[in-house]
């Protein structure tokens, strides 16, 4: 399989609009690196050079992204630049609810009438389920849970 199997040619309007996708603020950095690639491409620049410039550090991440914009060229921009659905069970509580645990998580353990200073993940996991916020949690998916969130808080905070 060669490189020029794998050419891209875009539009002006797919051009137009792969532009705009890195302007928004809103974008996320993932779909705003895939706009960034296809453009690049487009521009006939080698996928190690596109690597290289974009700080990616697997050249094959590029090729991904150029063999899926061509084959999914029947569908609109915004939507080739997305994940694909994965595999595996859907999850299992909604953005709502791990919100509520984090927020829950954040409040003095004292306020629910539990006797301790700090949350433990199986006294908070035990308080989600009282007050309905789930119906069941699993210790360690409460501990996963807080470490991720602390995981992104602090990477944020330093950057």
């Amino acid at each position: 399989m060669g490189v020029a199997q794998y050419r891209i040619k875009l539009t002006a309007e797919e051009r137009g609009e792969l532009r705009r996708i890195i302007r928004k603020h809103t974008a996320g950095q993932s779909v705003v690196q895939r706009a960034k690639i296809i453009l690049m491409a487009d521009e006939g620049i080698k996928r190690m050079a596109i690597a290289w410039e974009l700080g990616i550090a697997q050249e094959n991440v590029v090729t991904t992204w150029v063999k899926r914009w061509l084959a999914m060229s029947d569908r609109p921009v915004a939507e080739r630049l997305q994940d694909l659905p994965r595999c595996g069970a859907p999850g299992t509580f909604t953005p709502e609810q791990l919100c509520q645990i984090v927020a829950l998580a954040c409040e003095k353990p004292e306020q629910y009438g539990r006797p301790i200073t700090h949350w433990t993940n199986r006294e908070l996991a035990d308080e989600a389920i009282k007050q309905g916020i789930v119906e069941s949690i699993s210790v360690s998916y409460v501990g996963q849970l807080l470490k991720k969130t602390m995981y992104n808080r602090t990477a944020s905070d330093t950057g």
